[in-house]
């Protein structure tokens, strides 16, 4: 199944096609999705673009989205159960968990069962599954993949509010003053709410952009100062800021006063952070603060938009109650362009938070130790084992499987082996524990090799729900396609379960639509409005209303089903008393702290064009057009000092990582700050055999939220001293078997035909003899070899089917022209047989990475049309129309148009750092 490039639909539609509508499976933005199916309802599904009336996205996606339909990959999926290595039927997998399950629960009791979930399991399938642990089972030992994404934000949101709240809306970016990004590369992470953001630039050039990151990101297009703030110092740039408040008559005096607590306090707290003191622990210039701090003061209206950046913190909490704080005493809350906003990396993070998806909450937005709710939920459910205590988060509860405490892990729709820190532990935990079950989309990921019982789940496109984004607006994510094989929905999945245990009743669903109806007459359940959330109105939907459902943002008007954009606006909160509560903090510093034997920080993060463990993004080759491999960010003074050169391989230790190699290749990069360094997480064991970078970091998380430290790090980096380079090229079966007689392999590419990245500590020649035994019989092979280079060509009836290229120094080679020889119909010529023997790649092919993959634009022929003039993005998609279909690239091409033309505007800043870039125009952007 494929797209185009292009999102204009066709101008004649055949009378049979459909139009389908549904909600991208990636990030928190929730992006609506029109997708065209040709020939009726059993027809392929062949055109995707963005929904133009949705209010997340009006029509635009990002190259994630844009390539949905070729992630879609029946071939890489599981279609039936497997028990203990077999292949069973539903019915005997049933009966053997429920079974398990029982017996567990009799010998160790309930709190020997753990269930870890995901962020892109839909608000269904999350309810089903909370209500048979917390309820029927009686155990909160339900934790989510959530936990790493943004629970800290939850806590910190509830403390100051009562009530897990994001106030603010995606209108509010594009009519706010002053927008301040801390710790989110948006630009990246979440593209089409920062095309909005752009958009919102050019229509008001007045309006203020700050980035708040160590790190300088393609975000800083946009940018008009840059805080590259020392890592984990955020929560005393923001004490500064309420203290600057402060001093500078800019409270809200009137608003603390009727409409909030505890602020004489928070205060006290803060007021020892002066400029000097911020400076000094944040490693910035005083005037760049000044310049901050003068902005939030003197313009109306302000966005704090914060990301993973403040979230993945031992002190995340505290960290986004320290921006709230200062949204309080200045009053800029409640308002439009106003107000803290934490931006979800998950797809239906929201929805599990409101089902009452993780360990420290019961269900609807109730405690688990308030009476009141206990009952409300307790009679609702009819729930006989109704929990009364908080269960384990994340990390603990993979330290209770290693320790032996947690017997059972039923884990859905993640793959916590490659995900989680401390990647060890993990796997000791997954090794120890008596019963593994995952329930799955792909066939091959790092978690799957442990499971006792696997059982085959829907994914996109099949799975048929609703999911919450990140501005409280519910979504259907409709089916559009059949299950492949005996795969069955999640929700489906535990009520089976759930029945063969004896809960009939309870779990007797047969339609999402019914899950949904529940949990909305849950969520209004003795509330009178005490809680924001309140879906009561929804309660009632029939099937095909539920079906049609649209757009439908909380909290709802009862007598309209009207949503309301933001909250708070009449100065009331979700606290006992009504009133906002000020959170005193006291900075901490980040618990893995660096030292002689692990002396750089590490920061984690995603890059453009993947999705957390790529089992659903590496699907898609053009996916893998713009990055395909995993690097290391480290600062060229850095890599100096340390003999290390771009492209080089590093290796990577921790004091956790124990018998774990990484091995990245390095990045020279001055975006970076000194003495830290920077690598995704996306690339996994699947990929490669040292790219486990959740291995560096041991799990350290916040006290309060169990969000784990993934953005400070403490590693040592040395080179690794490889006696072979090398690329191996052909078809995937057979790099299967011959990658891993290697020391190093990275997988680059996938589908039927693979480019792997090799090195090893033997000399090219010798690793080429290793490697021959394993070249099937029925090939004819030619090799070349010189001084301290050799290569292989095999073919079978003239067409080449193994390519394997070694070299004792750097090796570079283009993946597409490697392509074209296996993709050509006609068998090879001598000369291009001679050209993969000498490793001379066509010079068409040497033209840099992509950089637009929408149109396969390379890096060198956009900086070539700037050389001959090209001065904008809107003319660079004019003569080469990169950044005119899904815009993914556009922040690149604004940044190389800023490195050729040194258009920087601000003055150079701390640790070798640039702040801004080109100025942002109307010809810039569009």
């Amino acid at each position: 199944m494929t797209t185009t490039p292009t999102p204009t639909p066709p101008n004649h539609a055949c009378q049979d096609d459909r139009l389908l509508q549904t909600t991208c499976p990636y990030c928190g933005v929730g992006c609506g999705v029109d997708v065209i199916q040709r020939g009726g309802m059993q027809g392929q599904l062949s055109q995707l673009t963005g929904s133009p009336e949705h209010p997340a996205n009006y029509g635009r996606l990002c190259i994630k989205g844009t390539h949905l339909l070729e992630t879609l990959d029946k071939h890489k999926r599981l279609t039936q159960p497997l028990v203990f290595g077999q292949v069973a039927t539903w019915d005997t997998a049933t009966k053997e968990i429920a079974g398990r399950l029982t017996q567990i629960i009799e010998q160790h009791g309930p709190d020997a069962i753990g269930l870890y979930g995901s962020g892109q399991l839909l608000t269904e399938d999350y309810y089903v599954a909370n209500k048979l642990m917390k309820g029927f089972i009686g155990t909160a030992n339900i934790d989510t993949n959530s936990r790493l994404c943004m629970s800290s934000a939850v806590v910190a949101y509830k403390r100051a509010f009562g009530e897990d709240i994001v106030p603010c809306n995606y209108d509010d970016l594009e009519h706010t003053d002053l927008l301040i990004l801390i710790g989110s590369n948006a630009a990246w992470t979440h593209p089409v709410l920062y095309q909005r953001i752009e958009r919102a630039k050019l229509r008001n050039p007045a309006m203020k952009v700050v980035i708040i990151d160590p790190r300088r990101t393609d975000s800083n297009t946009l940018a008009d100062l840059h805080i590259a703030l020392r890592p984990g110092s955020d929560s005393a740039l923001f004490c500064g800021l309420l203290n600057f408040l402060a001093d500078n008559n800019a409270l809200d005096n009137p608003f603390i006063e009727a409409s909030t607590n505890g602020f004489d306090d928070a205060l006290k707290a803060a007021s020892s952070w002066s400029l000097e003191a911020v400076s000094e622990a944040c490693d910035v210039p005083q005037d760049y603060l000044n310049t901050l701090y003068n902005w939030f003061v003197e313009l109306p209206r302000v966005i704090s938009f914060f990301s993973m950046g403040i979230n993945q913190s031992t002190t995340g909490v505290d960290k986004g109650n320290a921006i709230i704080n200062c949204h309080l005493a200045s009053g800029k809350i409640g308002r439009e362009g106003c107000g803290p906003f934490s931006i979800t990396g998950q797809p239906n993070a929201m929805g599990g938070r409101e089902v009452g998806g993780l360990s420290t909450m019961l269900a609807a937005h109730m405690d688990i130790e308030d009476p009141e709710h206990h009952q409300t939920v307790s009679t609702f459910w009819q729930a006989p084992n109704l929990i009364t205590k908080p269960g384990l988060k994340a990390v603990d509860m993979f330290q209770a499987a290693a320790d032996g405490k947690l017997k059972c892990l039923w884990i859905m729709a993640t793959n916590p082996v490659a995900s989680m820190p401390n990647r060890a532990l993990v796997e000791k935990a997954l090794t120890h524990c008596e019963l593994v079950i995952v329930s799955e989309t792909a066939a091959k990921n790092d978690t799957l090799r442990f499971a006792d019982i696997v059982l085959p789940a829907t994914g996109w496109s099949e799975k048929n729900g609703t999911v919450t984004n990140s501005e409280r607006r519910i979504s259907r994510q409709r089916g559009l396609l059949a299950p492949i094989g005996e795969a069955k929905h999640d929700w489906q999945i535990i009520s089976m379960v759930a029945r063969a245990m004896g809960f009939e009743d309870a779990f007797n669903y047969h339609h999402p639509q019914q899950i949904f109806n529940e949990h909305c007459a849950l969520t209004s359940a003795n509330n009178n409005g005490a809680r924001a959330l309140d879906l009561g109105p929804l309660a009632t939907l029939t099937i095909a209303e539920y079906d049609a459902l649209r757009p439908q943002q909380w909290p709802l008007e009862s007598a309209h089903r009207i949503g309301r954009e933001r909250l708070f606006a009449n100065g009331e909160y979700y606290t006992k008393d009504g009133k906002a509560r000020f959170i005193a903090i006291t900075p901490q510093k980040p618990e893995q702290k660096t030292c002689t034997q692990y002396p750089y920080i590490l920061n984690t993060g995603r890059v453009r064009d993947q999705w957390h463990t790529m089992t659903r993004t590496g699907n898609a080759s053009r996916l893998l057009k713009h990055i395909d491999r995993p690097w290391l960010s480290i600062h060229p003074d850095d890599a100096k000092r340390k003999g290390i050169s771009d492209g080089s391989l590093v290796a990577l230790h921790a004091a956790c990582s124990g018998d774990i190699k990484v091995i990245l290749p390095a990045k020279l990069d001055d975006r970076q700050r000194k003495g830290e360094l920077f690598a995704p997480f996306h690339w996994s064991a699947t990929w490669g055999s040292h790219c486990k970078v959740g291995a560096l970091l041991n799990g350290a998380n916040d006290a309060l939220s169990g969000q784990p430290e993934l953005k400070h790090g403490a590693v040592s980096a040395t080179p690794f001293d490889a006696a072979t380079l090398g690329v191996l090229f052909g078809e995937s079966a057979l790099i299967d078997v011959i990658k891993t007689s290697c020391y190093y392999w990275l997988d680059t590419t996938s589908g039927s035909i693979s480019c792997t990245q090799i090195a090893d500590i033997v000399p090219p020649m010798q690793l080429l003899n290793n490697v021959v035994p394993l070249l099937p019989h029925n090939t004819q092979w030619y090799t070349f070899q010189c001084a301290n280079q050799c290569s292989l060509v095999a073919t079978q009836k003239g067409k080449v089917v193994l390519s394997i290229m070694l070299n004792a120094s750097s090796l570079s080679i283009p993946t597409d022209w490697l392509e074209s020889m296996f993709n050509s119909d006609d068998a090879l010529t001598q000369a291009q047989i001679n050209s993969l023997l000498h490793q001379q790649p066509d010079e068409a092919f040497m033209l840099g990475k992509i950089v637009c993959s929408c149109f396969s634009v390379r890096e060198k022929t956009i900086t070539t049309a700037i050389e001959q003039g090209t001065n904008s993005v809107s003319g660079l998609g004019t003569a080469l129309k990169c950044g005119t279909n899904c815009g993914s690239c556009k922040t690149e091409l604004a940044s190389l148009l800023s490195a050729n033309h040194k258009a920087s505007t601000l003055p150079k800043p701390n640790n070798d750092d640039t702040s801004a870039n080109t100025p942002v125009t109307e010809e810039t952007l569009l």
